[in-house]
């Protein structure tokens, strides 16, 4: 009965609640003052009725400065230490109030009542709050899921504090590695060694981790998460130093554990003149640009004050995009860069002519390619057109419009390809190589590396939707391994390989370690706080299961063709010499292979693919959708005819 009435009490308007405050500290100060009366003798002997004005004036003017001092501003179920310093103050301003009533009504006062008074009356005003904001917070803390905080530093406190007046988190323990924290009390919670922390989720049944960690380094993250993983709770973090400064994000913004934090990759801070060369006071071209990597292009060539960025671009929605998003990014920024989006096919030279002349473009980074194995695999004319004729197209026009710099997003898909789509990829890069061996007015370079986190078509944001949804988790193979790095950090370092270029060079970004998507998987569940269903585990949540590689798909990647690598200014960009064709043996090839393209002879163009020096080895029979139905339909026919030569 007496709890309903309280709930009820914290529904009615904050105007009544003000006024119900204002009349029990009103009591409040009248049994203070009667009790520092009877503390210091019997109150019979001081009653008068100067007393009982003095008493009155105290009264209303302590009200009064208490309004002016903010202290009914203050929600009691959220009073901190600032309300409680508030009303320190205001206990001893009402102290020295009932010295000055008394003083002018000539009311007995022993000069030991108004400490007393404001003694008690601190505790009837400040403990009363406390107590109400203590039982609210047991009470919502039981409807709470409990979650333990890693990290009881500033950002740790801040979160808890936070997380103790929301209502979703009921934050029950903190760990920290500092022994010296260890049983003592951050913000009426206390702090425990790692150690403790099977125990603690145990004991509270604790459903999260949260780690507030964030100007932990990547390799600290990375250790830590191999430790946490283990533990039956979902792993959430706060985000790093660098967006809690920024402002962009507050430090009870909670995320789930990336793949970054996965990986333990420490980012390097760019080489700033290699950075600015090809693009300061420059006019630059992004093909692509609506991609994964041409739009984190973009983001980063404007930081560097172009004067102008040509947006090229086949797809009308990506256009609109990465366009609306420049211009926002520019107008923050403040920033004076001309956007020119341009909706075109890399495939058209006298419109790339064109558009590179009107615009005087000085540097091209040439990210347009389709680059899904699968779907190149079943479109094998679209993706050789666009890949390899793409690039030869816009570095012809770049080469006749006197363009400065041409950079060639490549792919390690391209060493010793097993699929359509690498060896598109690897013919570009002769294409470029040849060019480049004519020692140009344009640099020609290329830049290679392995898969970028969060692209589209990524297996990081499916494993997340997969487990989101329950399961199953689907893996090509148990064994299959991978490169990863994050897009800004992939597109830091093409603009920075492209600026070393002499002309004909292949640079090879380093990825670090690859990785087995089959552990990654596993990670990925862990870390959400779900266990993986197998067989020694058949009551667990998300089963992985394996469908087979896909025509063209290859166990692991490489970055190099041959061991002809040698390091460069900067230390995650080598340097390699590949095999090369001339320009005139290549145009001869080109020539063959447009031929078969053009009469959709997919059989003659997989011959000449493994007859050019790109280390092709299909790991699949043909799979191009249209000879594959072409293939079908002829084999009915066939035997039709035999059927009717029988008959």
């Amino acid at each position: 009965m007496l709890q309903d009435l309280i709930f009820r009490f914290f529904e009615i308007p904050r105007v009544y609640k003000r006024a119900i405050s204002v009349i029990v500290d009103t009591l409040f100060i009248t049994v203070a003052l009667l009790s520092a009366f009877m503390i210091r003798d019997k109150i019979e002997s001081w009653l008068s009725l100067e007393l009982y004005y003095s008493a009155g004036v105290t009264a209303i003017c302590t009200i009064v400065v208490w309004i002016r001092l903010g202290l009914y501003r203050a929600v009691i179920r959220f009073i901190d230490t600032k309300a409680l310093s508030t009303i320190f103050v205001g206990s001893l301003i009402s102290g020295i109030l009932l010295v000055i009533a008394s003083y002018f009504l000539k009311a007995p006062m022993p000069r030991s009542v108004p400490f007393i008074y404001s003694s008690v009356l601190l505790i009837f005003v400040g403990g009363s709050r406390l107590m109400i904001r203590g039982w609210i917070n047991a009470k919502n803390g039981k409807r709470k899921t409990a979650v333990v905080i890693y990290g009881a530093g500033a950002s740790g406190r801040q979160l808890g504090l936070s997380l103790q007046h929301g209502a979703e988190y009921d934050p029950v323990a903190f760990i920290d590695d500092n022994i010296e924290l260890h049983n003592t009390l951050v913000s009426g919670i206390r702090v425990h060694g790692c150690d403790s922390l099977p125990d603690i989720i145990d004991k509270h049944q604790a459903k999260k981790l949260l780690l507030a960690l964030p100007s932990a380094g990547a390799k600290r993250r990375k250790t830590l998460l191999n430790q946490l993983e283990k533990l039956p709770v979902e792993v959430l973090t706060i985000p790093g130093s660098a967006d809690l400064v920024s402002g962009k994000l507050q430090v009870d913004t909670l995320r789930r554990v990336d793949i970054i934090d996965l990986l333990g990759r420490e980012p390097v801070k760019p080489i700033n003149h290699l950075f600015r060369r090809c693009i300061e006071n420059k006019n630059v071209m992004v093909t692509g640009a609506g991609g994964s990597i041409g739009s984190e292009l973009c983001r980063q060539i404007i930081a560097q004050q172009p004067v102008s960025l040509v947006l090229f671009e086949a797809s009308e929605l990506a256009l609109y995009s990465i366009e609306k998003e420049l211009n926002e990014l520019l107008v923050k920024a403040e920033l004076s860069v001309k956007i020119v989006p341009i909706l075109a096919s890399v495939i058209d030279r006298p419109f790339i002519e064109n558009v590179i002349k009107q615009f005087a473009v000085n540097t091209i980074y040439h990210a347009a390619a389709y680059k899904h194995v699968p779907i190149v695999e079943h479109n094998v004319v679209s993706g050789i057109r666009n890949n390899v004729w793409g690039t030869m197209t816009c570095a012809e026009a770049a080469l006749a419009c006197g363009v400065e710099n041409f950079v060639l997003i490549s792919t390690d898909k391209a060493v010793r390809p097993t699929n359509v789509m690498g060896a598109s990829k690897r013919l570009a890069e002769l294409v470029l190589q040849a060019l480049a061996e004519t020692k140009p007015a344009t640099n020609f370079s290329m830049v290679r590396f392995g898969n970028v986190l969060g692209s589209s078509g990524s297996v990081v944001p499916l494993f997340k939707k997969l487990i989101s949804e329950g399961g199953p988790v689907t893996i090509t193979h148990p064994d299959i391994t991978r490169f990863f790095m994050t897009i800004p950090e992939a597109a830091q370092l093409v603009i920075q390989a492209g600026a070393m270029g002499l002309g004909g060079e292949v640079y090879v970004l380093d990825m670090g370690k690859s990785v087995k998507i089959n552990d990654l998987a596993k990670k990925m569940i862990r870390l959400s706080g779900l266990t993986v269903k197998n067989e020694s585990n058949p009551g667990g949540d998300i089963e992985i299961t394996y469908t087979g590689l896909r025509p063209g798909e290859k166990l692991y990647e490489e970055l190099l063709i041959g061991g002809n690598v040698e390091g460069t200014e900067h230390k995650r960009i080598m340097k390699a010499r590949e095999i090369s064709m001339n320009w005139d043996d290549l145009q001869a090839l080109l020539a063959k292979l447009k031929g078969a393209m053009f009469d959709a002879d997919i059989a003659l163009v997989r011959e000449l693919l493994l007859s050019a020096p790109l280390g092709f080895n299909p790991s699949s029979d043909i799979a191009d959708c249209l000879w594959v139905r072409k293939s079908v339909n002829n084999s009915s026919s066939a035997k039709d005819k035999e059927h009717l030569r029988v008959v």
